[in-house]
């Protein structure tokens, strides 16, 4: 039960940075949805690599933001 919580919050807010539109309030959120991934993936919640290829998509977006 409560794995899915952690799991569900997680998703929410990576849906969420990638609906933004402005860098600003990217660059203020992807710490603490990292943050979110890497406690997932210390609970094993998610598997290690996932938690890895999550992190590298949303810095990648970011990058690309203009």
């Amino acid at each position: 039960m409560r794995n899915r919580y952690y799991a569900k919050t997680m998703r929410n807010a990576i849906k969420s940075f990638r609906n933004l539109d402005s860098k600003e309030e990217a660059v203020k959120q992807l710490p603490a949805i990292v943050s979110l991934i890497d406690k997932n993936a210390k609970r094993s919640v998610i598997h290690k690599n996932k938690a890895a290829n999550l992190k590298s998509k949303l810095t990648k977006k970011l990058n690309a933001m203009a």
